[in-house]
């Protein structure tokens, strides 16, 4: 099981893709990355609205989102927020630890 984090940042005039580019090219993302617990940490550009971009950010359980979530790193987070004046919409989900169902793997091309 895994805690899956879907994150959408929306502003305005691009400044959501600003935000993100700025997290990933100042190495914020990475640093994320090996955070103990982390699983993921992905950002993805919306198709049908450009002010929007969305993180998929999954870890290992919630004590690892309370310690990120407690980490300095929040902090560089928050200010880069706020620089860009986002504003979020936030859905949780845990993992299905049985995966992908024999009976809808016909479906899944790899």
């Amino acid at each position: 099981m895994s805690i899956i984090v879907n994150l959408r940042y929306t502003g305005k005039n691009g400044s959501a893709k600003a935000f993100a580019e700025e997290m990933t090219k100042s190495g914020t993302v990475k640093e994320i990355r090996q955070e103990d617990g982390n699983l993921r940490y992905e950002y993805y550009l919306s198709f049908d609205d450009s002010e929007t971009v969305l993180l998929i950010d999954e870890w290992t359980d919630q004590a690892a989102i309370d310690r990120h979530h407690a980490s300095p790193m929040m902090q560089k987070i928050v200010e880069l927020r706020d620089k860009y004046d986002l504003h979020m919409t936030v859905e949780r989900y845990v993992s299905d630890a049985g995966g992908v169902p024999d009976k809808d793997e016909q479906f899944i091309r790899k």
